[in-house]
């Protein structure tokens, strides 16, 4: 084999301790500062209204405040680079919505216009959680019985622990970052299942051609000789793949920020799984099979011999 290549396996500890810390750092922080929801899933209203030069966010929040829209402190107000600010407010009211847009515009003499305001009722919003919810769940599952069928289980479950793993720590980074949850970043969470589990099995589908007939290598060692095998294929997909998305994220505008933002978040995370969580995790794993154990030792005599 190739001098140049990096020994993943022997560093598979560190590996797992930067996805444990990761990974429990995540939960502390959604334990802790919770994830905020967009009016999606809670009901609100969101208005969008043409703005003009010299009005800050907190005149539109104070305006608010003084058109009587409830929880107005906890009102998020973007101002885009189109020249408007989208508000997002508990207001569960459409009439009472539509006058504090007019109320608003009339307050910080904004140009005059026909506001967009969208009201969402909470029943609504329960729904799109439930629907939200059993799509991540179905998208597992499917993962499990997929990477069970065409590979072995051991590597549906070591895919799937690392999709949980992506999973939480873009929940995490949303949860530290303050940033809403809103149905494009539950498209983005999908969209990252499918990424990461390609990462995983371009890797895992190499091991298993390698292990075919394994007979002068330890499993440990084939694992990390595999994952050489792709690695300049895992560098161009990864590229491939983050390019674009950093683009929609710096570039894209408002409606796409929330989107590019996980994809952005759970690429890195994903990638980074697939050699550094679940194929060191699959090939502990698989390395305890009696078959292996007794490979391993006899390479062991082997190296010790040399």
């Amino acid at each position: 084999m190739s001098r140049r290549r990096i020994d993943f396996m022997g560093r598979r500890n560190i590996f797992f301790a930067v996805s444990g810390a990761l990974f429990v750092l995540a939960i502390v922080v959604l334990l802790v500062k919770g994830l905020t929801f967009g009016v999606e899933f809670q009901g609100g209203t969101v208005m969008t209204l043409t703005a003009r030069d010299g009005v800050s966010v907190e005149q539109v929040r104070d305006a608010l405040e003084s058109a009587g829209v409830p929880d107005s402190d906890n009102a998020t107000i973007q101002s885009t680079n189109a020249g408007t600010f989208i508000i997002r407010t508990a207001e569960p009211d459409a009439t009472a919505a539509e006058s504090a847009a007019d109320a608003v515009i009339a307050s910080l003499e904004l140009p005059e216009q026909n506001p967009s305001v969208t009201t969402i009722g909470p029943g609504w919003g329960e729904n799109v959680t439930r629907s939200a919810v059993v799509a991540l769940t179905v998208s597992i599952i499917g993962v499990l019985l997929y990477a069970s069928v065409r590979f072995e289980y051991k590597m549906s479950v070591s895919a799937v622990l690392a999709l949980v793993h992506d999973t939480v720590i873009v929940l995490g980074v949303y949860a530290l970052a303050g940033r809403e949850v809103t149905p494009n970043t539950i498209a983005a969470l999908l969209t990252i299942l499918g990424y990461s589990l390609y990462d995983t099995i371009v890797v895992f589908h190499r091991i298993r051609e390698n292990a075919t007939g394994l007979v002068k290598r330890s499993f440990m060692e084939m694992t990390n000789d595999s994952i050489n095998q792709v690695l300049m294929r895992w560098v161009n997909t990864g590229l491939i793949q983050v390019i674009p998305v950093l683009a929609l994220l710096f570039f894209g505008g408002e409606t796409l920020r929330d989107f590019a933002f996980a994809m952005a978040i759970g690429l890195v995370a994903g990638a980074y799984s697939s050699i550094g969580f679940a194929s060191p995790f699959y090939a502990v794993w698989k390395e305890r099979e009696p078959r292996f154990q007794a490979l391993k030792k006899k390479y062991e005599a082997q190296q010790a011999a040399k």
